[in-house]
Formats: structure tokens, C-alpha cells, sequence
């Protein structure tokens, strides 16, 4: 199905339920990022993408030799200074595919928001002449593509993507070994995930994604309902993982459920900031657009 003229004028705005509608996922990629940069080139981000990699934060065991002095004057921060040969970035993102990414209230699951979200990252970086790599996840890794170049690869990820159905259990402790043991090169590592593993899991497996010398952004993708728990009146609930079903009264629950909610969403804030990784907070109403602008904006130099 082709988008009407009205849906296709209306699409510069991202709107998650609206991109549901347009005809398949590489096509709504293609919306979202033409649209995107098109908009940019009017705004404050305009040369902010990954392009500046061209240098790169000093590690340690790097060259000392290579380090731009120029850089380190400005922005109080050791940069190694890359050869043009070297300066493609690397990218490589972990798509959480589990049964409880599979929850909607609005007509888009987290799921299928995780691969709008997945799909217009590699659109961006590929048509940057960066490379992307793909790695969709459960309990396990269900399947992974090392990092190519082209942007025919995104239909290659698209099509892919849209053969997947969610379901099994969350397990980033168990799949992210898998997914590092295969990467030689640093690079940035972007886990889009509703983060529903224990807090020592994630925080072990954050903590591991850092320590490789790999930049990490962290997309939280939650459902509406989740942040907001508008449920009134006698109420099953389901796991989506455990297939367990309760029978609950939300007005008795929603005050110490929001709490919690609070609680787990400030808890993975700090993990994130613990371990110097980007993290950022999106329900399945955020439009498209601020997600990617929010990605764009870690990639300027100097930004943390």
C-alpha cells in the first residue's frame, strides 16, 4: 500500500502510528531520515552527525603520538587523530526481540517501534558511508549481521526485520558476550531494548560494552500504558514472557506501581551515567524524529 498525499505531507512529523500505516519498513526508514536531514539542514545540528569520527577519544594503549593537541586545547579531552582510511564508523545495533517488546496500546508495539527506530539508524549511518552491523535478541541471539557498508544493506535489514516475531524471554547477560565476541573494531554499540532483565544483568552487561573501549547509547523504549498505568476498574494482567495471568484492581496498585516505574527508569539513568553511556527514555508516542535528533547530538565533538 502506497501512503495517500496526505499521509506522505503529514509523515515529516514521524508520528509512529502514522509510519504503521506507510507500506513497508524500508520505505518508512527512507521517510523518516530524508525528512529528518532535510529538516536539520535549518537547524543547530546541521554537521553533527557521525562524520566528525574522524578523530576519536583517546583510549588507553593508544599511540600517544596520535594525539591531536589541537583538540585536547578545545575541548579538555584527549582525541586520537585517525587516518581518512580509518574514519568510518562502525555501528552495530542490538534489537531487543522478546515477548514483552510485543505490548501496544496505541496501535504500535515496542517491538515494531524498536525496528522504525533500528531501521532509520542504519538508513542514516549507511547513506553516511559508515558501516552497520544488526543483532536481534531474546534469550538468545537470534540472529546477527556483521557490520557492511551500502545502502542496499538496509533493505537487506529491513526485510529481515519484518520476518521476526517477538517473543521469549529477555536475556542481554546471555547474548551480549555472544554479540562482543565477533566485534575486532570499536565502534558504537546501540541497544534499543524495554530493559526487562535483572538490574545486575544489565548493569554487568553495560558495564562490559564500555570496557571494550565502544561507545554505548541506550534506547529505553516503554509503552504509554507502562509509563503512565491508566488502568481503571477490575483488570487481567499478562506476562508477556512467563504467560502468567492476575486479576488486579489498578486503582489499589497504581500509586506504589509508579513509584517503582520511577524507580527502575532513574536506576537505569544511573547505570547509564556510572558506566558514561548515553541514555535516553522513549515512549511508543515519541515521534521519530527527536529520537534520531537526540542520537545526532551525542555524535558533535565534544558532546557526552
Amino acid at each position: 500500500m502506497q501512503p495517500s498525499e496526505g499521509e506522505a505531507r503529514r509523515a515529516r512529523y514521524f508520528d509512529p502510528a502514522l509510519l504503521a500505516k506507510l507500506d513497508n519498513l524500508f520505505f518508512r526508514a527512507r521517510t523518516v531520515v530524508e525528512g529528518l536531514m532535510s529538516g536539520l539542514h535549518r537547524s543547530p545540528y546541521v554537521g553533527s552527525s557521525v562524520e566528525f569520527y574522524e578523530h576519536r577519544e583517546y583510549s588507553p594503549g593508544d599511540d600517544i603520538r596520535h594525539i591531536d593537541w589541537k583538540a585536547y586545547g578545545r575541548f579538555d579531552r584527549y582525541y586520537i587523530k585517525e587516518h581518512e582510511e580509518e574514519t568510518n564508523l562502525e555501528c552495530h545495533i542490538l534489537l531487543d526481540c522478546s515477548g514483552s517488546m510485543d505490548y501496544r496500546s496505541n496501535g504500535v508495539s515496542k517491538f515494531e517501534y524498536g525496528c522504525y527506530l533500528s531501521a532509520s539508524l542504519a538508513y542514516l549511518l549507511l547513506r553516511q558511508q559508515d558501516s552497520v552491523g544488526l543483532a536481534a535478541f531474546a534469550e538468545d541471539v537470534l540472529w546477527s549481521w556483521p557490520p557492511r557498508s551500502g545502502l542496499g544493506r538496509v533493505r537487506e535489514l529491513t526485510e529481515k526485520l519484518e520476518e521476526i516475531a517477538p517473543g521469549g524471554h529477555t536475556s542481554i547477560a546471555t547474548v551480549l558476550p555472544k554479540v562482543l565476541g565477533g566485534i575486532r573494531k570499536r565502534g558504537v554499540m546501540v541497544v534499543i531494548s524495554d530493559l526487562f532483565d535483572s538490574p545486575e544483568a544489565l548493569d554487568a552487561a553495560l558495564k562490559q560494552m564500555r570496557y571494550r573501549g565502544n561507545e554505548v547509547i541506550v534506547f529505553h523504549v516503554l509503552d504509554p500504558d507502562e509509563l503512565e498505568f491508566p488502568f481503571k476498574g477490575l483488570t487481567v494482567f499478562r506476562d508477556m514472557e512467563e504467560e502468567r495471568r492476575t486479576l488486579v484492581d489498578p486503582l489499589a496498585l497504581r500509586e506504589e506501581y509508579l513509584r517503582q516505574v520511577h524507580e527502575f527508569v532513574r536506576g537505569m539513568e544511573r547505570t547509564c551515567r556510572a558506566h558514561e553511556i548515553d541514555y535516553v527514555l522513549l515512549n511508543t508516542h515519541t515521534p521519530l524524529d527527536k529520537a534520531l535528533v537526540r542520537f545526532l547530538a551525542r555524535r558533535k565533538p565534544g558532546a557526552r
